[in-house]
Order: C-alpha cells, then sequence, then structure tokens
C-alpha cells in the first residue's frame, strides 16, 4: 500500500477525507460530462484529473511520425483483420479520465461492439503517444500511469527529435521497457507479427519501401 494512502487510513479524520473525496469525484463526473457535451469535432482535448486540457497544432516531424507509423499499422490491421486502428481524435474512456491518443489499437473482440456514431470508447489494447514539449511530462506520467492501471497491454512512446520509439509491456499491472532504440527492428506484441524497421517511422523513403515490400 502506498505510504500516502497508508498516512489517511490511521488517520482519525479518515471519514472527512472520505466523503471530501467522494465531493471531489461527483463533481468530477459532472464537469466531464459537460466537457463531452462541448467538446466539436474539431477540439483536440482531454479531460485530466478534473481539468480540460486543450492541445495547440503539432510540428510536422509530429505529424509526419503518427502518418508513418499510422500507415504501417493500418495495412498491417488491413491485411490481418486483428481489430479496429484509431487516429488522434478518438476519445478514450478511463475511470477518472479522457484521452485522445495519437494512435489508439482495439483488438476484434473489443471492436466488433463498436458502433457507427460512437464517440467515446473504451481502454485500448495499444497506444502509441508522440511527445512535444507540451505533452511528455503526461505522456510519461499521468498517461503511462493510468494506461497501465486500465490494461492497456502495450504502450509505444515516440520522440521525434531523437527518432527513437520506447516499448512498454504491461507485466504485473505496471509498464516494463522492453525497447528503446532508434535502429533495428521493433516487434509489436498486440499486432502479433508486424515487425518493420525503426527508421521507417521518421523517414519517408524508409517508410515507403516498407509499405511497397507488404502491399
Amino acid at each position: 500500500m502506498e505510504a500516502v494512502l497508508d498516512a489517511i487510513i490511521k488517520s482519525p479524520k479518515l471519514p472527512q477525507y472520505i466523503s471530501e473525496l467522494q465531493q471531489v469525484l461527483k463533481e468530477e463526473k459532472q464537469h466531464r460530462i459537460e466537457f463531452y457535451n462541448n467538446i466539436t469535432e474539431d477540439d483536440k482535448a482531454e479531460y485530466i484529473n478534473g481539468e480540460i486540457i486543450l492541445h495547440s497544432p503539432v510540428m510536422l516531424r509530429h505529424n509526419d511520425a503518427i502518418t508513418f507509423i499510422y500507415s504501417i499499422l493500418t495495412v498491417y490491421n488491413t491485411l490481418n483483420g486483428l481489430g479496429k486502428l484509431g487516429i488522434e481524435k478518438c476519445m478514450i474512456e478511463l475511470s477518472r479520465n479522457s484521452y485522445e491518443p495519437d494512435i489508439v489499437f482495439w483488438k476484434s473482440n473489443k471492436a466488433d461492439k463498436f458502433t457507427a456514431k460512437q464517440k467515446i470508447f473504451p481502454t485500448p489494447d495499444f497506444i502509441v503517444e508522440i511527445l512535444s514539449d507540451s505533452t511528455e511530462k503526461n505522456d510519461r506520467g499521468i498517461k503511462f500511469e493510468d494506461y497501465a492501471l486500465h490494461g492497456v497491454k502495450e504502450y509505444w512512446i515516440v520522440d521525434t527529435t531523437k527518432e527513437t520509439i520506447e516499448q512498454y509491456l504491461l507485466q504485473n499491472g505496471v509498464f516494463e521497457l522492453e525497447l528503446k532504440s532508434k535502429e533495428g527492428h521493433i516487434t509489436c506484441q498486440v499486432l502479433q507479427g508486424l515487425s518493420f524497421h525503426i527508421p521507417a517511422a521518421f523517414n519517408k523513403d524508409a517508410n515507403v519501401a516498407l509499405l511497397k515490400s507488404v502491399i
């Protein structure tokens, strides 16, 4: 048990703390409903710990990395029919927070239940986040913890400055680093059988060559 929680449990103020925490969660729940009602398809926004986070436009290298990685995943998934991919605007709802990861994937056992007009989605099996100056703290912090807590099986953190991919796999409820590299191949565990040369996530020519070899 975390030390901070142990201290609260042993405090005579425990009933008061529980009451106050319940009120916080109640207010957050109502605020999140308002957030859902007010955001539009044009917004890039997330709801984190009771706050609405609006995202600014991304740099070209950020957009390129999303495009290159998504194209690889899309072609492989389409050929193998493993599930459903989403990019940037798919809102996932976890127990307290709502995120719009850069790339998400659900296996067919979840995706087959989605409806055409669905806007809020459950925990993905696989998430990719592309780092930026404004998002790195959350990508490595609250999201890293929250994704693992809710059972995301695989999480990639992509650094476009260093041109590296960090691959984390869920082990006993926490993410363990499987690979961090800018060279060699990365093998996705959730999209079974998918392995590609890491530079194809950052370099147009490498990406095109890879896709041509597959199609």
